[in-house]
């Protein structure tokens, strides 16, 4: 069954937990459907994971929509949802609905994440009167790295813990099916599970939300950059690849690959 903005919410209203992860490509897309993930955020994270950059600022709408219909052509059941790129819809409404309906129709999304809370409820509202669904994105939001001097845990102040909440429950109301809450207290992102009708999904948030996420290099060590305080590795992929890696490096230069089983023979005499 086709994973829905409909399922989100009726696991929500069950109590049942919701599975998401990055993805940027067809093959990796493929395994994570088959291991029954309900979601797959095509993230502009692949600016620091695909791309090689410090931050997520310098990925394109261009960016986003060649991972976003590669991972999309794996999907049958996953819901697919794309991230909107820094600058694709903070100008105007307009502006946002624009992209917001490149991504569905060039990236092949089921629906699209953009970050921030009652400042972007314009471009919400206006892209969900557009029939595309909008997941919001609250806490530490990667696109303003620059404007919080760094990747820093959020709504650690009583104040700013309640402007969270005022976000979230601004962004319900402006039609949001879901919400993301990043690096923010466990307790408080436990505070707006409990008073949004709309599932949250944490990433560095606590276990109380309604589902989690993580980014799929991380979580099997893939990524050795940084490693998130949240990430948990449940797998050492990046240390098997690099000995299989060498193992094949020695191999060549050795000459024992390839032998005579990863060879074609002559052909057949008439």
């Amino acid at each position: 069954m086709k994973n829905t903005v409909k399922t989100f919410a009726k696991m929500k209203a069950a109590g049942e937990k919701i599975s998401m992860l990055t993805c940027y490509d067809y093959t990796t897309a493929k395994l994570e459907e088959a291991a029954g993930i309900n979601a797959i955020l095509v993230g502009d994270s692949l600016g620091n994971v695909m791309l090689g950059y410090p931050d997520t600022l310098s990925v394109t709408m261009e960016d986003m929509i060649t991972y976003g219909r590669a991972v999309a052509r794996a999907c049958h059941d996953t819901m697919v949802v794309i991230d909107m790129p820094f600058m694709s819809y903070q100008v105007s409404a307009s502006q946002a609905v624009e992209n917001a309906g490149r991504l569905m129709k060039e990236g092949r999304a089921n629906a699209v994440k953009l970050e921030g809370g009652a400042a972007v409820c314009a471009q919400i509202d206006a892209i969900t009167a557009a029939g595309i669904p909008v997941m919001a994105h609250l806490g530490m939001t990667p696109q303003s790295v620059n404007a919080f001097g760094g990747n820093r845990v959020q709504g650690k102040t009583e104040d700013a813990a309640q402007q969270l909440l005022e976000d979230a429950k601004a962004v319900e109301r402006a039609g949001a099916f879901a919400v993301v809450l990043e690096c923010i207290p466990a307790d408080l992102a436990a505070r707006i599970t409990k008073e949004l009708t709309i599932p949250t999904i944490g990433i560095g948030a606590g276990d109380a939300c309604d589902g989690q996420i993580l980014v799929y290099m991380d979580m099997l060590g893939m990524f050795s950059d940084y490693t998130p305080k949240f990430v948990k590795h449940f797998a050492e992929l990046g240390k098997e690849m690099k000995e299989a890696f060498a193992a094949y490096d020695r191999e060549v230069k050795s000459g024992a690959f390839p032998d005579a089983a990863h060879a074609f023979g002559a052909p057949a005499k008439d």
